[in-house]
C-alpha cells in the first residue's frame, strides 16, 4: 500500500486509490505519516484531532478512530507504542520518506565525488513532490513540520543543483534557478548556485547583475550586505576566477554522538516528547532542555534521542561536554572545538568570541544539523552557540532549568519508574538474580532513588562479584542512604552509592581515585595515572577502576596510550574523598607531581622539534621527572602526535596553573608547547595562554609577566600589527633589561629590529643588531636571525655591498650549522642579494628553488611562504609570468592558513598587478586600494610605498592621470631614496603590469 503527503493525502492499495471518510480519519492517518516508524504520543494526537478543545472522551474517541483506520488498512500496521502509537511502513511505501531516503543517499554520492549519480538521486527526491503537503487538509500540529518540510525540499533542490553544476550542466540549469530565486530572492545560496550556472555559460555580465540584485533585496529587505561566502564569489569572478563552489562547506554528514549505553532503558514518554519536540520546522530553531537532579540519566536520554532523530537531522549530529558540574568550560573554547569539527583548521578559527559565533552560525546555514550541548551551567554559556537558521535544532541538558533561555521548551528528567529502575538492575547483572531475590533488588532502587548512575554504580559492583547476596547490598546501601538524606535530597543518593562503589575498590585503587580527583580533567591517558601512584601495579589498578564504572575508557590518542574519562560527578566525589583523607601536603605532592611530569616530557618532546621560534631556547632547570626514562622515551618517540593529543589538556592547564601561583612552571611548560604551537601556525593558542601568564604573574612574578608579554609582542607583530607590537617590544625591552634578562632582551631587540624595518626605520634596527648579534652568538640559530635582520635592513638603507658580506657570512654559518631550515633562508637571503645588486636573475632563482625544496621536506611553512613569494619576484623580472602567479598563490595560500596577513596582502598584491599586465586593470584597481588600506592600517611605510606605485600603473592603463599622478607623488613623498630593496620590488612587481614581450635580465634589474 503506498501513501502520499507530498500533495494532497493519497492512498492507494492493490486495487486503487482508496478513499478515507471523515476529517478526523485524514487528519489522524496524516499524523501517524508525519511521524512514520516511531511512536505519536497520544496528547499529540489529540491535540491534532481537536486543536481547540477536546471531548471529555478524547480517549475512546481515539481509540475508535485508530480501529477504524486499521479497518479501512487492512495489512497496514498501527501498533500501541507506549503512551502512544506507531505506524509500521517501509520506506518504499511513504512518498516522505522516498524523498528523505533517496535526498540522503544523493548527498552520499556527492561527498564521495559522485556527481551525476548524486543528481539521480536527488532528482528522484525532488519527484515525490507533487504540490504542497497535505494541500487538501489542514492539522494545526503539523504546521510546523510542513515549514520545515518546505526548507528541507529547498535545502534538497540545492544540494541537487551544487551537484549538476559540479557535472556540468550549467547551461540546462539556468532558468530553473532564475524560477526559484525569483520565489526565494533573499536565499544567497540561490543567488551563488545561479551566478555559477550563468558565469559557465558565457553569462558574467548577468551573473554579476544577479549579485547586484540580490544585493539590494538584502539592504532593502533586511538591511544587511550578503554574507562572506557570496561576497567572495562575487569578487572572484570579478577577478577572473569564480570557478569555485559558492559556499565552502565542511564534509557532512557529521556525527558526534556517543554510543546509546548498552543497558539504557525505559524513558519512552520523554523519547516521544523530545523527538517531537525536536521537529525542525517553523520559523526559529526548537531548543529543548532537559533538567533534572544529577544522576538522573540525563545525558543517556538526549544521547539516545539524538541517535533517534538522525534520519530528521541528516546532516549531522553534534556533540559538545559543557561540563558544567564545578567547572564550567568556556564558550570561546567550546567554539573553537566546534569549528574544528567542522573543518575548519586552528589558525582559521578567529581569535574574537562573536567571529567564532558568527562563523560557526555561517557553517550550519541551510543545513539540517542537531546540536546537542550537555551539562551547561547556565544560559549565557549555550546562547552563543545556538545555530541561527531553521532546519536546525538543539538538544541541552543541564540541572538548571535555564529559564533565562528564552523560548526553549523544558522537560524535568526524574528518576526511573519503579519497573524501569529494576530492568536497568536486570539488564546488568541478568534476569536470573533479580528473580531470586527480588524484594532485596526492590530495596536496592528504592535506596539508590531510581537514579540511574546510582543504579549502574550498585549494579556494577553486583557484577564483579557475582556470589554477593542482593540483600547485603541493600541493607549497605540503606544504611549510608538514611544517613545522608537527612543532609540533602538526590544528590547524597548519588553520593551514597559513589561511595559504597569507592569502599569496595583495592587500597591502591582508592588511592589512585582521590589523587585522580586533583586533576581538573576528565579526560586523561594512562600514563597520568601512572605519575600519581607509588606502585608498579598501575594495570590492574585502573582495570578495577574501569570495572567499578570509576573511569570509562575512550580508546587510544595519537600516541597510541590508552585513555580514559573520569565522570564529573565521580571526580568532585574523588576530590572530597581527598580533602577528608589526604592531608594538604600530601594533595600538594600529588599534584607536584603531575606537573613535573608533565613538565618533563613536554621538555624532552620540545627538544625532539626543530627549531623554528624566535625565542629564547630552552635553557635552566627543570623539575624532576617522577616517570621512569622508558615511558617519557615511549611516549615523545612522535613529538608532534604527543602535543597533539595532549595540547587541549595542557592549554587548559596552564591558566589553572598560573591561577595557583605557579607562574614559573606554567611557563616552562607553555615555552615547550610553544616550540609544537609555533611551527602549526597555531598562534591564537599561544596568545591566550602566554596572555593569561602574564595577567596572573604581574604583580607576583615580573620576571614571568615579561617573558610572556615579549612573545606576545612578537604575536602581534606576526599579525601585521606593527605599531602596536613595536610599542609593546620597547615596553618588554624596558622590563627584561630591568630584570637583567639578557637573552630574552636580545631576541626583543632582534624582532623589535624586524618589525622596525616595516615601519621604515631600518638605521635603528641596525643599530638594535649590533648589541643583539654580540649576545646571541652563541646560538648558531639566533645568529642567523640575526644576521638576516641586518641584511633586510642594510638592503632598505642602500648599503648593498655591507648586506651582500654579510650574506656570505650567513650561508658559511648556516653551512656550518647543518641545519637544513636555516640553510633554506640563506640561499634565500643570497638569492634575494644578487637580485639587488643586479646580478644574474637565474641564478637568483637557482638559489631560491633550492631553499624552497629544502623547506618542502622540513618547513617551517611560515619560511615556505616566505621564499615562494621571493621566487614569484624574481620569475616577474624573468618574464615568466604564469609561473610567477602560480608561485604568488601558493605563497598567498599558506600565509591565510597561518593568518600571517602582511605576507597574505603582498601576495594579493603582486596576483592584482599580473591582472593589470592582462588588461585587467579594473579588476585589480579595488584589490590594491584594499590592500593600500591595509597597509596604511598596519603602519607599513614600505609596503605603501610600492603598492602605491603599483596603483599608479594600473591607473594608467584606465588614463586616469590624475589618479596616477597622485599616487606617484605619495609614493615619492613616502619613499626613501636609499632603499634599494623596495626599489627593486617595484620595479619586478610592474613588470608584471605590463604586457610587453618577456624582458632580458638586464632590463629587470636596472
Amino acid at each position: 500500500m503506498r501513501f502520499g503527503v507530498l500533495g494532497p493525502l493519497s492512498v492507494a492499495g492493490p486495487d486503487g486509490e482508496i478513499r478515507l471518510r471523515g476529517e478526523h480519519q485524514r487528519v489522524l492517518l496524516a499524523m501517524l505519516l508525519f511521524h512514520a516508524n516511531r511512536p505519536v504520543t497520544t496528547d499529540l494526537l489529540v491535540s491534532a484531532l481537536w486543536p481547540e478543545l477536546p471531548p471529555k472522551s478524547y480517549a475512546s474517541n481515539l481509540h475508535t478512530y485508530v480501529s477504524r483506520l486499521r479497518a479501512r488498512l487492512p495489512g497496514v500496521r498501527i501498533d500501541l507504542a507506549g503512551r502512544g502509537y506507531r505506524l509500521q511502513v517501509a520506506t518504499e511505501d511513504v512518498d516522505l520518506l522516498v524523498f528523505r531516503d533517496s535526498a540522503a543517499s544523493g548527498r552520499s554520492e556527492a561527498r564521495a565525488g559522485r556527481p551525476e549519480k548524486a543528481a539521480a538521486h536527488l532528482r528522484k527526491a525532488l519527484a515525490q513532490w507533487r504540490t504542497h503537503p497535505l494541500a487538501d487538509i489542514r492539522v494545526p500540529a503539523l504546521e510546523a513540520e510542513l515549514g520545515r518540510l518546505e526548507s528541507e525540499r529547498l535545502a534538497v533542490f540545492e544540494d541537487c543543483v551544487d551537484a549538476e553544476l559540479a557535472a556540468g550542466r550549467h547551461a540546462e540549469l539556468a532558468a530553473e534557478l532564475q524560477a526559484a530565486l525569483t520565489e526565494h530572492p533573499l536565499r544567497e545560496r540561490l543567488a551563488g548556485q545561479l551566478m555559477l550556472a550563468l558565469q559557465h555559460s558565457g553569462r558574467q555580465a548577468e551573473a554579476l547583475d544577479v549579485y547586484r540584485l540580490t544585493r539590494t533585496m538584502l539592504i532593502d529587505e533586511l538591511g544587511v550586505e550578503p554574507g562572506t561566502a557570496l561576497r567572495r564569489l562575487h569578487a572572484s569572478m570579478l577577478r577572473g576566477e569564480g570557478g569555485g563552489e559558492p559556499l565552502p562547506r565542511p564534509t557532512w554528514p557529521i556525527c558526534q554522538l556517543p554510543a546509546v549505553s548498552a543497558d539504557f532503558s525505559g524513558r519512552e514518554q520523554h523519547l516521544a516528547e523530545v523527538t517531537g519536540l525536536l521537529n525542525p520546522g517553523g520559523h526559529s530553531v526548537p531548543v529543548v532542555v532537559l533538567n533534572g537532579e544529577p544522576g538522573a540519566g540525563k545525558t543517556s536520554l538526549a544521547i539516545c534521542a539524538a541517535h533517534q532523530l538522525r534520519s530528521v537531522f541528516p546532516d549531522g549530529q553534534l556533540f559538545v561536554s559543557l561540563s558544567g558540574v564545578d567547572d564550567p568550560r568556556d564558550t570561546g573554547a567550546v567554539l573553537a572545538d566546534l569549528l574544528r569539527g567542522l573543518g575548519v583548521n586552528g589558525p582559521a578559527i578567529p581569535d574574537d568570541l562573536r567571529a567564532r559565533a558568527a562563523m560557526y552560525r555561517g557553517l550550519l546555514t541551510d543545513r539540517k544539523v542537531l546540536v546537542v550541548l550537555d551539562d551547561a551551567v547556565g544560559p549565557e554559556q549555550v546562547r552563543l552557540l545556538l545555530p541561527g537558521t531553521r532546519g536546525c535544532a538543539v538538544l541541552i541538558t543541564s540541572r538548571k532549568r535555564l529559564s533565562g533561555l528564552a523560548g526553549a521548551n523544558r522537560l524535568t528528567v526524574g528518576p526511573l519508574t519503579d519497573k524501569d529502575a529494576l530492568y536497568l538492575l536486570e539488564r546488568i547483572i541478568g534476569r536470573a538474580r533479580i528473580s531470586a531475590e527480588h524484594a532485596d533488588a526492590v530495596r536496592i532502587a528504592e535506596a539508590c532513588g531510581n537514579l540511574p548512575l546510582a543504579l549502574r554504580i550498585a549494579g556494577t559492583r553486583l557484577a564483579l562479584r557475582p556470589n554477593m547476596r542482593l540483600g547485603l547490598l541493600a541493607d549497605r546501601l540503606e544504611d549510608e542512604g538514611r544517613r545522608l538524606d537527612e543532609l540533602e535530597v538526590s544528590d547524597l543518593q548519588v553520593r551514597a552509592s559513589l561511595t559504597l562503589s569507592y569502599a569496595g575498590l583495592k587500597t591502591t585503587a582508592q588511592v589512585a581515585l582521590r589523587r585522580l580527583g586533583l586533576i581538573n580533567t576528565v579526560d586523561l591517558p594512562e600514563w597520568r595515572i601512572l605519575t600519581l601512584l607509588d606502585t608498579q601495579s598501575t594495570g590492574s589498578v585502573v582495570e578495577d577502576l574501569v570495572e567499578s564504572g570509576m573511569l570509562e575508557p575512550t580508546g587510544t590518542d595519537e600516541t597510541g596510550e590508552p585513555r580514559y574519562r573520569l565522570h564529573d560527578l565521580v571526580r568532585v566525589f574523588a576530590l572530597e574523598r581527598a580533602q577528608l583523607e589526604d592531608s594538604t601536603r600530601e594533595r600538594y605532592t600529588s599534584a607536584r607531581t603531575i606537573i613535573n611530569a608533565i613538565i618533563g616530557i613536554a621538555d624532552v618532546a620540545a627538544h625532539r622539534l626543530p627549531w623554528t621560534i624566535p625565542l629564547p631556547r630552552l635553557r635552566g632547570p627543570i623539575p624532576p621527572q617522577p616517570l621512569a626514562s622508558d615511558l617519557v622515551e615511549r611516549l615523545t618517540a612522535n613529538s608532534e602526535a604527543w602535543f597533539a593529543a595532549e595540547r587541549a589538556n595542557l592549554l587548559t592547564g596552564i591558566p589553572k596553573m598560573s591561577s595557583l601561583g605557579w607562574h614559573t612552571d606554567a611557563l616552562l611548560l607553555m615555552d615547550r608547547l610553544s616550540v609544537y604551537l609555533w611551527s602549526e601556525g597555531l598562534y591564537a593558542d599561544m596568545r591566550l595562554a602566554y596572555q593569561s601568564i602574564a595577567d596572573a604573574a604581574e604583580k607576583q612574578n615580573p620576571r614571568v609577566a615579561a617573558r610572556a608579554r615579549s612573545v606576545l609582542a612578537l604575536l602581534r607583530h606576526c599579525r601585521g600589527h606593527y605599531d602596536n607590537a613595536t610599542a609593546e617590544y620597547q615596553a618588554s625591552a624596558t622590563e627584561l633589561a630591568a630584570l637583567g634578562e639578557r637573552e630574552a632582551l636580545a631576541w626583543v631587540h632582534t624582532n623589535l629590529a624586524a618589525c622596525l624595518i616595516a615601519v621604515g626605520q631600518s638605521e635603528q634596527s641596525v643599530k638594535l643588531m649590533e648589541s643583539a648579534r654580540v649576545e646571541l652568538r652563541a646560538d648558531p640559530f639566533a645568529s642567523g636571525v640575526v644576521l638576516r635582520t641586518q641584511i633586510a635592513a642594510l638592503n632598505r638603507l642602500g648599503r648593498t655591498e655591507e648586506a651582500a658580506r654579510i650574506e656570505a657570512e650567513a650561508l658559511a654559518l648556516a653551512e656550518d650549522f647543518g641545519e637544513p631550515r636555516q640553510l633554506a633562508m640563506a640561499l634565500h637571503d643570497k638569492a634575494w642579494g644578487h637580485v639587488l645588486s643586479g646580478g644574474n636573475l637565474e641564478l637568483a632563482d637557482e638559489l631560491v628553488q633550492q631553499a624552497i625544496t629544502l623547506l618542502r621536506s622540513v618547513g617551517p611553512r611560515s619560511s615556505l611562504a616566505k621564499c615562494l613569494r621571493t621566487r614569484g619576484a624574481v620569475l616577474a623580472g624573468l618574464g615568466i609570468r604564469e609561473e610567477s602567479v602560480l608561485s604568488f598563490r601558493e605563497a598567498r595560500d599558506i600565509a591565510r592558513e597561518l593568518t600571517e596577513q602582511p605576507r597574505e596582502i603582498s601576495c594579493t598584491r603582486a596576483i592584482a598587478a599580473a591582472w593589470v599586465g592582462d588588461g585587467r586593470a579594473g579588476e585589480a584597481i579595488p584589490v590594491l586600494r584594499d590592500c593600500l588600506a591595509k597597509y596604511r592600517e598596519m603602519g607599513s611605510t614600505l609596503a605603501t610605498t610600492i603598492t602605491l606605485g603599483l596603483l599608479a600603473a594600473a591607473y594608467d592603463c584606465q588614463n586616469d592621470t590624475v589618479a596616477a599622478r597622485e599616487a606617484r607623488a605619495e609614493a615619492e613623498r613616502l619613499g626613501d631614496p636609499r632603499d634599494t630593496n623596495t626599489a627593486t620590488l617595484l620595479k619586478l612587481m610592474l613588470n608584471l603590469t605590463t604586457p610587453a614581450p618577456e624582458p632580458s635580465v638586464e632590463a629587470a634589474v636596472r
